[in-house]
Parts: structure tokens; C-alpha cells; sequence
């Protein structure tokens, strides 16, 4: 085993390069957190509302969560080199087919559903690589792979602008779209398994899960507690991340008193610190466990929302408090699919961690949806975090409850 080589190189290094090829996919897939480049001057070239703007960015989230969980059945059957091309001719076919749309309708279509289908299709496979090419390290491997698309608004938003003002928003999305294409299935193509485990996974802290609990199909994994409270502490903490998201440049501006540029550069830093979450939780879930990650995420998120609320109006606490939940929004993007192989392992995980997924989906719908119906009936977005505060109270409950290997009287059942 240790002559083996990938790449040409030693395997301790070789395998490295798969999670430089996720990193780089991801940064493609990642650039729909940058879509609201695009809001403003689709509103002019149309004359359409911010509502009507936004259109494109709620339905690609929705069927990106939905489109993971009918792609886990696809990496399986298919492998993930020919599930990540047809992900990335999507994607790629999706922008470029935006490129076209004569109003927003159209390209909410083509956008929002064949775009977001792309990256719902692709999402899963360098993930599913990265876990099985380091047992050893998953949650850090896995954090590094998707840190490309947390930190993707920091590299591809600037090139957005610069796009948009010379050649329009349409045209960009074409011009993007052709790159993504190209980016996205060359990454594909060297995707693969190993033939046998690269190195023995390491004994961890709170990891000490019975040999038949990791290979839980997706019907067994879906009668266990341990699913249930994982995909509920999911959705609240992507919650809690997505609804910072939404509202980030308008509070700054709102109640912090920063300028529009000063707002908009600010969710650039932002981003970083959801990049930052992603590589940095996985290695915690590595060494803390599920549970106690969990736990230390919506503690802080806890100290995020009430710092925000109390005392948002200062620079320095509008920068640490959005910045802890856009990197708790990127911790639980590394968390889930590491905790999702550590209790139900990796024999069926593209299945298994498309279902659990889909809690991402039920937090960016209704964080969207309740951040701008808070701030419509208030009259101000401060009044949205004693709601985050509430959620982050729950969600340690239930992370202290139920995020712990499933029950041998529970794996009977299957």
C-alpha cells in the first residue's frame, strides 16, 4: 500500500489533488452566492421589481437541495466522473442558455432550474471522493474540498462586475456559463474511488460507531433518531447562515450606517469567513465529534445573533457578528456530510447524504422568505435576530439530543 501512487505522486500527497479538483469545481458551482451582482442591472435592463430579481437565486437554491437528493442514486450507479460531467454540461448549458432569456422569467428556467439542477447533479461528487480517498481526515478534506464554494463570491463577484459593465448582464452569464462548461468537466474527468482504503481511519473521539451502523442504506438511516436530529440541527444552522446572508449589506447600511460600497465590499469579507467555516468545522468534526462541533457552532451563532442584536449599530461588532454566521453557515456545509459518513458511513453516502441535504433547501427557502417578512413587519432587520437566537437555543438541543451514532435497538429495525 505504500508504494502506491496517484497522479504520479506518492498516495499520502497524490490524493491530495482530488480535493484541489472539488476546491475548483466548487468555486464554479459556488458562484450563485454572487448572483446578487446580477440584481441591479437585471432590474434596469427589464424594469422588473427586487422581488422579481431575486427569483432566479431562491429557485436555483431550491432545486440545487432538491436536485442532491435524487442525484445521491446517480454518483452511485454512475461513479463520480460521469455523474460531475453531466452536473457541469448543465451548469455550463444552464449560464449560457441565461445568456439568452428575453425576461426574467426565462431565465429563472434556464438559471435557476437547469443551472441549480447542474450543481444539484455535480455538488455530491467531489465530496464523495474526497471522503473516500481520507478516512483519515475526512472532515478536513471534505472542509477543504467545499471551502470553494463558500469563499467563490470573493474570486467570482469582482469578474461579475467587471463583466457586467463592459458587456451587460446577459452576456456575462453566456461568457460564464462557456467557462464554467469547460472548468467543470475537465475537473470531472480524472474523478474516481480508490480501489481499496488508502490509509486505516483513525479512532476518534465520540466516532466509536458500530461496524453494521456504517453501512445504513437510505431506508434504514431515515428510521433512525440520529437522522432526524441531524437534518433538524442542518436546517437551523443553514438557517440562521442564510438569513445573515440575505440581509448582511442592508443591515450594514440600515443600522450599522456603512455606505453601499462600503456595504457591498463588506460581503466579500463575508464570503471568506464562509469559505474559512468550511475546512475549519470539518477538521473540529474530525476532532471534537458531531455532537460537540454542533454544539460549539450554535453557541456561537447564539453569540453572533445577540451581539448583532444588542449592539449592531458599532462597525467592529456588525463585521464579528456577521462574520461568525457566515463562517457557522460554511461550518455546516463540512459538518453535515462528515457527520452523515461518520454515523451511516460511506458504502450508500451519495444517497444518504442527498436526502439529508435537503435540509439546506428548507433553511434557504424559509431563511429568505421569514428575513424579509421580519424586517416588512418591524420595520427594521435588527428585529431579526432575538428569532436567530431562538433558533440557535434549539438547535443545541436538539445537537446535544440526537447527533450521536444510532442504537444498535435502532439498527435491528432496518
Amino acid at each position: 500500500m505504500g508504494k502506491a501512487r496517484v497522479f504520479g505522486l506518492p498516495l499520502t500527497q497524490g490524493r491530495w489533488i482530488f480535493v484541489a479538483l472539488g476546491f475548483l469545481a466548487n468555486v464554479c458551482m459556488g458562484s450563485v452566492y454572487a448572483f446578487s451582482v446580477f440584481r441591479k442591472p437585471l432590474e434596469n435592463l427589464w424594469g422588473i421589481s427586487a422581488t422579481q430579481s431575486g427569483l432566479p437565486f431562491m429557485i436555483f437554491l431550491a432545486v440545487f437541495a432538491l436536485g442532491m437528493a435524487f442525484a445521491g442514486s446517480l454518483v452511485e450507479n454512475w461513479g463520480p466522473r460521469k455523474t460531475g460531467i453531466l452536473g457541469g454540461v448543465l451548469v455550463g448549458t444552464g449560464w449560457i442558455a441565461a445568456g439568452f432569456s428575453p425576461n426574467i422569467w426565462i431565465l429563472t428556467l434556464f438559471y435557476g432550474v437547469v443551472a441549480g439542477a447542474g450543481v444539484g447533479v455535480a455538488y455530491g461528487c467531489p465530496i464523495a471522493v474526497a471522503g473516500r480517498w481520507f478516512p483519515d481526515r475526512r472532515g478536513l478534506a471534505v472542509g477543504l474540498t467545499l471551502a470553494g464554494f463558500g469563499a467563490s463570491a470573493l474570486f467570482v463577484a469582482p469578474i461579475m462586475s467587471r463583466l457586467i459593465a463592459q458587456f451587460g448582464p446577459l452576456r456575462t452569464f453566456t461568457l460564464l456559463g462557456a467557462v464554467f462548461l469547460v472548468v467543470m468537466v475537465l475537473v470531472a474527468l480524472p474523478l474516481r474511488y480508490p480501489e481499496a482504503p488508502p490509509v486505516k481511519p483513525k479512532e476518534t473521539k465520540g466516532r466509536k460507531t458500530p461496524e453494521e451502523a456504517r453501512s445504513l442504506d437510505r431506508r434504514a438511516m431515515v428510521r433512525t433518531p440520529t437522522f432526524w436530529a441531524l437534518w433538524l440541527a442542518y436546517t437551523l444552522g443553514c438557517l440562521a447562515g442564510l438569513m445573515a446572508i440575505g440581509i448582511a449589506a442592508p443591515f450594514g447600511q440600515e443600522v450599522a450606517q456603512l455606505s453601499a460600497g462600503l456595504a457591498a465590499a463588506a460581503v466579500s469579507v463575508f464570503a471568506l469567513f464562509n469559505g474559512v467555516g468550511r475546512p475549519l468545522f470539518g477538521w473540529l468534526t474530525d476532532r471534537l465529534s458531531p455532537r460537540n462541533t454542533g454544539l460549539l457552532s450554535f453557541s456561537l451563532i447564539l453569540i453572533a445573533a445577540f451581539l448583532l442584536y444588542a449592539l449592531g449599530h458599532h462597525v467592529a461588532v456588525y463585521f464579528l457578528g456577521f462574520g461568525l454566521l457566515w463562517l457557522n453557515l460554511g461550518g455546516w456545509l463540512a459538518l453535515a456530510p462528515t457527520a452523515t459518513a461518520t454515523f451511516f458511513g460511506m458504502k450508500h453516502y451519495g444517497k444518504n447524504y442527498g436526502i439529508v441535504f435537503t435540509a439546506y433547501g428548507a433553511g434557504a427557502i424559509l431563511g429568505n422568505v421569514l428575513s424579509g417578512l421580519i424586517r416588512d413587519l418591524t420595520g427594521s432587520y435588527r428585529s431579526v435576530f432575538p428569532w436567530v437566537m431562538v433558533l440557535a437555543l434549539v438547535g443545541a438541543g436538539v445537537a446535544l439530543w440526537g447527533l450521536k451514532p444510532p442504537k444498535a435497538e435502532a439498527l435491528a429495525k432496518r
